[in-house]
């Protein structure tokens, strides 16, 4: 993948949303890029999982998580299920645990931070909506580009 967020913004700045900074890289891959695919949820991956079991392919999963810091909503299982998949990579607006598994796995993981408690598993949350967090509003359909010095948005392709 040959391109910088930085690039992208000098020269599409005026199309572009540029979430705010606060969200760590812990996979194998710090840049990806690809359509958004929308979770919200509350402390239970239920959903998690059942979307990265499904061809993930030119996707990204944004999954707001309430930006709550008391259980992990991704582990290194799902992640490979992501892999395996074809999932470009995983923005989540809450924790993720296994991080040194998930650093070695050729996917784009994002996250506030590691915890190492999993979730419920209630299968309570929405998909495909409209998500606002980090000061951008996540649209389904439209697309995400994350590296190491950040997340924008556009509302379709760029590279």
């Amino acid at each position: 993948m040959q391109f910088k967020t930085a690039d992208l913004c000098d020269a599409h700045s005026d199309a572009l949303q540029i979430a705010e900074p606060g969200f760590r890289d812990y996979g194998g891959h710090p840049r990806f890029h690809g359509q958004i695919v929308t979770l919200k949820l509350f402390e239970d991956n239920s959903l998690v999982r059942d979307t990265l079991a499904l061809s993930g392919h030119g996707k990204v999963l944004v999954v707001d998580g309430g930006g709550s810091r008391r259980c992990a909503l991704l582990g290194d299982m799902l992640a490979a299920k992501a892999v395996e998949n074809g999932w470009s990579g995983i923005l989540i607006n809450g924790c993720i645990r296994d991080s040194a598994d998930i650093a070695q796995m050729p996917l784009g993981v994002k996250a506030l931070d590691t915890h190492p408690l999993k979730s419920v598993k209630k299968g309570v949350g929405e998909t495909n909506l409209q998500l606002r967090f980090a000061g951008v509003t996540f649209n389904p359909g439209a697309s995400l580009y994350a590296d190491e010095d950040g997340i924008i948005l556009s509302p379709g392709p760029l590279v």
